[in-house]
């Protein structure tokens, strides 16, 4: 097998080992192309369906092509769609953009904050209705214990701190000095009572490893990943208050491909566009120790 043909066999084994092994099991899906990647992966996995539900989400300052994608891909594939949103916060302005907060203070209410209540079940989610196209309130309140996330050791610092199954305490916390080992393809799926789990499917993947992929399987992905004309793409995508394109004239997948393994971003982070990096010190550990995905 090549590169990618191994990784997807691992990422396979994994997701199929966190469904035996785990119950009220979710993955959170930003519409991104790691996590649509992780997507497609499961539905590889489990033969076209997608045995648990997706999580998004809503900080309400995504880019609207993201949210259109989202909707649009859940209706054709069937997906069962869960969102969750920090409703006070926008109600009270405890944001960036609208109440002068900071970023990092902002993700924390919007994101972090937003997903452990969610994952709780503590806060109303919202789940997708495919006969009417719309979400209704979801009735569901049982907690998701196990959450499976796209994220890659290569794209951020505190990633290549994670393991495939990654404890979290009852609050979600991360406490990165206390890890389980992992040898090999052996991983601890015995956990205390209590423990949030994240998987991490795709964590030997790199970027040039998902657009290889996403071309090799035509995965369709959102277009805001290439330059419309004017010179520039997003190459992470998130909130649009806090996110800008890099300069690229890449306009398809091949070019993107072309543009990576020629090294112009060599020197240049992939989440150098994300603004709340920067103020998190040029990394994510503060926000993530603390439940930030």
């Amino acid at each position: 097998m090549d590169r990618i043909e191994k990784l997807e066999a691992q990422s396979v084994h994994i997701l199929r080992e966190a469904y035996r092994e785990f119950k009220d099991l979710v993955m959170l899906w930003s519409v991104g192309k790691d996590s649509t990647v992780l997507l497609w992966l499961a539905r590889k996995a489990f033969f076209g369906h997608v045995p648990f539900p997706l999580v998004h989400i809503d900080t309400h300052y995504k880019i609207p092509q993201m949210i259109e994608y989202r909707d649009n891909l859940a209706a054709e594939w069937k997906l069962n769609m869960v969102y969750g949103q920090n409703k006070e916060a926008l109600k009270n302005k405890q944001t960036y953009p609208d109440g002068n907060l900071d970023r990092i203070s902002c993700c924390k209410n919007l994101k972090s904050e937003a997903l452990k209540h969610t994952l709780s079940g503590e806060w109303e989610r919202f789940r997708f209705n495919h006969d009417k196209g719309e979400y209704d309130v979801d009735t569901n309140k049982e907690p998701y214990t196990g959450v499976i996330v796209g994220v890659r050791a290569d794209e951020e610092g505190s990633r290549s701190k994670e393991r495939y199954f990654s404890p979290r305490d009852k609050e979600n916390d991360w406490d990165v000095d206390d890890q389980p080992p992992e040898f090999w393809n052996q991983y601890k799926t015995d956990f205390a009572p209590g423990t949030h789990l994240r998987i991490h499917p795709l964590l030997d993947w790199t970027e040039l490893n998902i657009w290889e992929y996403i071309q090799k399987e035509d995965i369709p992905i959102v277009d805001l990943y290439f330059d419309r004309g004017e010179g520039q793409r997003y190459r992470s995508l998130g909130c649009y208050p806090c996110t800008t394109p890099v300069e690229s004239t890449a306009k398809n997948i091949p070019e993107i491909i072309e543009e990576l393994k020629s090294g112009k971003f060599a020197n240049v982070a992939e989440r150098s566009g994300r603004a709340q990096d920067k103020e998190d010190g040029g990394g994510l550990e503060t926000l993530r120790r603390d439940g930030y995905m």
